[in-house]
């Protein structure tokens, strides 16, 4: 193993690329996971979960394309259509089941409408 001195090259470099991982993570980016305070529930904002999540490769106004992604504003899928193929993914597309809650995804998929 690789020194610096008399400290191992491994135990500074993970501390570094641990650090670099949380300081580089979008602005926000816990907010659309993070639950509710006690007594209150605010709908999730559909909007804000497809920009955290979907931008990439459908782009913010849904005709990207990137990676294989479907051009939203032509899509003729209907509201439980989205649901579904947000839920288990398609292809590339990360199957979000497990990332977002039912809601979120209900929510991106009515946002997703608004781009047609």
């Amino acid at each position: 193993m690789k020194r610096i001195g008399s400290i191992p090259y491994a135990r500074l470099i993970i501390p570094a690329l641990l650090f670099l991982a949380v300081a580089c993570a979008p602005a926000g980016a816990d907010d659309a996971r993070r639950p509710a305070a006690a007594g209150t529930h605010t709908p999730p904002d559909g909007q804000a979960v497809f920009r955290l999540y979907c931008v990439t490769c459908h782009g913010a106004d849904g005709r990207l394309g990137m990676n294989g992604a479907k051009d939203l504003s032509k899509s003729a899928l209907t509201l439980e259509e989205r649901v579904a193929l947000i839920t288990q993914g398609k292809g590339l597309m990360t199957p979000f089941g497990e990332l977002l809650s039912p809601e979120e995804i209900r929510a991106v998929a009515e946002y997703s409408l608004t781009f047609k």
